[in-house]
């Protein structure tokens, strides 16, 4: 086992902590949405019960990914400050019932395991910290942009090639 591979059942039970800091570059599926590998995620994890005694993990990820604006094209930084709740229980079938039951949009529940990664839900959490369409709360004035300006209709274009 690495590291970062945790029986998740006895992690929760003996209240244990987890941490560290990773580069992005080691994250393959979240590389794939970035502009680059650059960058670094910090992590740590916290093993105990929730208010009804079942096993809890709490996760809290944070560091920067650069991004490609879907507006002007160009890169920029991106915070990640995420927090999450995982209880968890023996399999599938017991995770959708239980979550059924609890009701609650703050807490995801999954499958316990003997061999978890931790890195790949620290992955999970940073893929789903990200924006569905990035973009610059206000893009660059040199960017090669063109919002805001009239482009030529292609048609209009084609024409002149007549």
């Amino acid at each position: 086992m690495s590291a970062s591979t945790i029986n998740s059942l006895e992690f929760c039970l003996l209240a244990e902590k987890a941490s560290g800091t990773t580069p992005v570059a080691e994250f393959a599926r979240l590389r794939a949405d970035l502009h680059d590998a650059s960058g670094e995620l910090s992590w740590a994890f916290q093993g105990g019960r929730n208010s009804e005694g079942l096993p809890q993990l709490s996760l809290r990820v944070k560091g920067e990914v650069r991004l490609v604006c879907q507006r002007c094209l160009t890169p920029f930084t991106q915070q990640i400050n995420a927090e999450s709740r995982l209880v968890l229980v023996a399999d599938e079938a017991q995770a959708e019932a239980t979550e059924e039951r609890l009701d609650d949009e703050s807490i995801d529940v999954i499958a316990s395991s003997t061999s978890m990664d931790l890195l790949v839900l620290v992955e999970d959490e940073a893929l789903l910290s990200l924006p569905l369409s990035p973009r610059h709360e206000v893009c660059p004035e040199n960017s090669q942009a063109v919002v805001g300006s009239k482009l030529e209709s292609p048609f209009a274009i084609l024409k002149k090639l007549k």
